[in-house]
């Protein structure tokens, strides 16, 4: 140790201060002041500054910095976030840790919705926006899905659902469906490939609660960086995921 402190570290102290600081002038301060309470260089405030009013955990009204919602939201009780609150620090650690683009989906009839979703930071990646709806045969998380369901529920899909192709290895076939479904019940992994998007292949795996499927994490990976070694520690951070997410809805005794 030579007595210093990382930059990581020291930006990670400087932004506990600066809430600390702002949540004890509830009236709100301007940036001059948070800087000469703080001693913090303009220039690195005003960034710091800026993440914490995009992240909602201060908010600005003209030049003036007070305490956002979000600091309301962490102080809340676990019952009290949506699930998006929820599932969101997963998805962001799905993406960190994977470097993969990372969602969260839930079921909306026979369609999935992506509720949170966290974009890879590489050239090559796959993106998607928050509330787009997309048919569940064709995306891992759904399939994942579809798996957890009743088979009286699995047959009310199929007399239901049109399995309409998207890219030429479209699963449409309600016989191939079916069986991929029940290797899934098995392995609880839903895998595509180029089934949605071509050159995209994607893992998904359901988030229980009570033994009910509430909706499913997933991460959808280029073709070029598809390999076997990557497929396997992005299946173990999933499942590390649903893991969390289910030991967090345990009621305390």
């Amino acid at each position: 140790m030579n007595g210093t402190t990382p930059s990581t570290v020291k930006s990670a102290m400087r932004t506990i201060d600066i809430i600390e600081y702002v949540v004890a002038r509830p009236a709100g301060v301007v940036a001059q002041e948070i800087a000469a309470g703080l001693t913090i260089p303009v220039s690195s405030l005003s960034y710091l500054l800026a993440t914490l009013v995009e992240r909602h955990y201060l908010a600005r009204e003209g030049r003036r910095y007070l305490p956002g919602p979000a600091l309301a939201r962490l102080a809340s009780p676990r019952m009290a976030l949506s699930l998006a609150d929820k599932v969101r620090p997963l998805v962001k650690s799905l993406r960190t840790q994977t470097n993969e683009t990372a969602s969260f989906f839930v079921r909306d009839g026979w369609q999935l919705e992506a509720i949170v979703t966290e974009t890879a930071e590489q050239s090559l990646r796959y993106s998607i926006s928050v509330g787009t709806r997309i048919p569940m045969h064709s995306l891992a998380a759904g399939k994942a899905l579809l798996a957890t369901l009743a088979d009286s529920e699995i047959d009310a899909y199929f007399a239901q659902v049109a399995l309409e192709p998207f890219t030429p290895q479209s699963v449409t076939d309600e016989g191939a469906l079916r069986a991929e479904l029940a290797a899934i019940r098995a392995s609880g992994v839903g895998r595509t490939r180029e089934e949605y998007t071509p050159g995209i292949c994607g893992l998904g795996i359901a988030a229980m609660v009570d033994g009910v499927a509430v909706g499913a994490f997933s991460v959808a990976i280029p073709l070029p960086r598809f390999t076997a070694e990557l497929e396997a520690r992005a299946v173990a951070r999933l499942e590390q995921a649903v893991g969390l997410f289910a030991a967090a809805e345990v009621p305390a005794e």
